[in-house]
């Protein structure tokens, strides 16, 4: 059997809701729904995190974020360390023969001992930190100055004017059309990330919809444009049946009053969670449950929707262990597609917050509705199966599950406190 290539695909800030396959009535994502109709649409699909660095370094590392050593959102100063060294998806895969490459967003450090060359990738293009006007390739946001941040590999670029969602594909596709077999190929967007930039003729795509509605269908658009194009590629160059393309999001969509462009101090609401509860920053599942899509189309089955609860560290043992490799032993995640799914407690912890699923069944400590907002104090019981909004807190009248679950989260917080002591 050939080594398969893989290509990544990984949004920022798309909500569970955001695409045609996951409901959305507005958003227009013709390729992303046939990726999903030739694969498994995960309905259960979970970041590790509720914001962008943590849930990039259990993507690329298989560790829960605490355990890969980034469980906050990174600077964006010239000076900003990041990732801590260890084995990574890509240098597992480029020790074992595999080009490796990144195209778009890094956010695990923005110095030169933090960039993705030092990861395990052959190539990068795109930016170090975590987001940056997508024509000026500039970061202007708080009070510092403003900052460049586009780079290919070790060396600054300047391509103003060019829309960086446009940027990123061109990349990615000549990348899959010229580099030889096997290669791995992550396309990491920043859209639809602030700053709510979009080109005039995605813009008029969606001309009937308010402008926030609007410019998010836009940005989105002009995603699932540039993964068509991605798959063209691997398509005439005879790569689709042997390709493992994962697809997602890195948290839930934002309701930073900073996503609009008209200065109003309001909560935003150009994305979707799905009717699902809170946004990023949330460990509600409106700021963790995401879209995630798997095809393979020589291995896995097509037109499948899992419910099958899974999240971002599974990727990394996932890909490793069909592409005939092992998985570090120190791997927090868990090989998915093997036939061996036994019952899971997934966990997450952010900014004092904590969470855990197990089977329909999660607990909710100290959560806060949104990235900025205040938490609300004290435990909070759901069953996802019958209440997925998390709209009933079910803690007094199931009293069992309450405890079994708040002593899971103990120990929980033993792993926690062990992996941030090492």
């Amino acid at each position: 059997m050939p080594r398969p290539n893989i290509v990544i695909i990984y949004t920022d800030d798309l909500g569970w809701g955001d695409l045609g396959c996951y409901g959305s009535p507005d958003i227009r994502t013709p390729h992303l729904d046939a990726l999903a109709a030739r694969g498994v649409r995960m309905t259960d699909w979970y970041s590790n995190s509720p914001v962008c660095s943590p849930s990039r370094a259990a993507l690329l590392t298989g560790r829960h974020p605490a355990h890969a050593g980034v469980e906050s959102i990174l600077g964006a100063q010239r000076d900003t360390h990041g990732l801590p060294p260890q084995s990574t998806l890509a240098s597992a895969l480029s020790s074992a023969g595999w080009r490796t490459a990144v195209f778009g967003k890094w956010h695990l450090g923005v110095e030169a001992g933090s960039a993705p060359l030092r990861f395990g990738f052959d190539h990068h293009f795109g930016f170090r930190a975590g987001c940056v006007d997508y024509y000026s390739h500039i970061m202007y946001w708080g009070v510092r100055n403003p900052l460049h941040d586009l780079w290919s590999d070790d060396d600054e670029v300047w391509h103003n004017g060019d829309y960086l969602t446009d940027l990123i594909t061109d990349r990615a596709v000549d990348f899959i059309t010229d580099v030889s077999d096997p290669f791995l190929c992550y396309v990491a967007y920043n859209a639809p990330h602030y700053p709510m930039h979009a080109p005039a003729d995605a813009m008029a795509q969606y001309a009937d919809l308010p402008w926030d509605q609007q410019v998010m269908a836009a940005m989105v658009s002009r995603v699932d444009d540039g993964v068509g194009r991605i798959v063209e590629a691997l398509e005439r160059t005879g790569r689709l049946d042997d390709t493992i393309i994962f697809f997602s999001s890195d948290n839930g969509p934002s309701a930073e009053e900073r996503n609009w462009l008209g200065g109003e101090e309001i909560a935003y609401a150009g994305g979707s969670t799905g009717g699902l509860r809170g946004h990023k920053g949330s460990l509600f599942e409106g700021g963790i449950r995401v879209p995630g899509i798997w095809s393979w189309p020589s291995t896995l089955p097509s037109g499948v929707t899992s419910g099958e609860p899974a999240m971002m560290m599974d990727v990394t043992p996932t890909v490793l262990t069909a592409a005939g490799l092992t998985p570090p032993a120190d791997v927090d995640g868990t090989a998915l597609f093997t036939g061996n799914d036994p019952e899971r407690t997934l966990t997450w912890q952010y900014a004092g917050q904590q969470a855990i699923r197990r089977g329909p069944w999660k607990l909710v400590t100290d959560p806060a509705e949104r990235l900025g907002a205040p938490q609300t104090p004290g435990r909070h019981l759901f069953n996802l199966i019958e209440d997925p909004g998390e709209t009933q807190d079910l803690s007094s009248s199931e009293p069992e599950v309450l405890a079994q679950l708040v002593e899971a989260n103990r120990e929980w917080t033993s792993t926690l406190e062990s992996w941030r002591a090492s």
